[in-house]
């Protein structure tokens, strides 16, 4: 069942590979994930520049999953970052990481995240744990659509309306 795209901020290739798998498994299309490796990625696909312009191919997401501790900008800053501009800060983030620790679940709630969640060791509870957060922040949550707008490099909303969606 797809319910719109996720992005995964995920700087390593095994999880990647996992979430995927695990993904179909838990009933949700893995064709609907979009994977970025380090959080200057993050922030090229959500404001749309580089590889990222078309947002036929490269969607906003309904979801963002975030990887705290990420190479080029850690999920600390792509959320602190991601906060601060007017047409994203709706959007959901979840941070899935391995990161347990409490000082890294305070500044992530007080940066904004909307939940905290730590990487399962077990394959199966990966599987459990995808199935519930797509159930929750995807069909019973109620959200705001974020806007298609193409952004400049500073993150602002560039005055080219041609690619406006809905």
């Amino acid at each position: 069942m797809s319910r719109g795209t996720i992005l995964l901020a995920e700087d390593d290739p095994n999880d990647v590979i996992l979430f995927r798998r695990a993904m179909g498994i838990a009933s949700l299309s893995p064709e609907s994930l979009h994977v970025v490796r380090d959080g200057e990625e993050a922030i090229s696909y959500l404001s749309g520049q580089a590889a990222y312009a078309d947002r036929d191919c490269y969607p906003l997401p309904a979801l963002l999953l975030l990887d705290l501790k990420m190479p080029r900008k850690s999920g600390l800053e792509v959320l602190s970052w991601l906060r601060r501009q007017p047409e994203l800060r709706h959007l959901i983030v979840v941070f899935l990481t391995s990161s347990n620790s409490a000082e890294d679940i305070r500044l992530a709630y007080e940066a904004g995240v909307n939940s905290y969640l730590v990487k399962p060791v077990e394959f199966s509870e990966l599987v459990e744990m995808i199935r519930n957060v797509g159930i929750y922040w995807l069909d019973f949550n109620e959200w705001i659509s974020v806007s298609r707008a193409p952004f400049s490099e500073g993150g602002k909303k560039s005055n080219d309306t041609s690619a406006n969606g809905p």
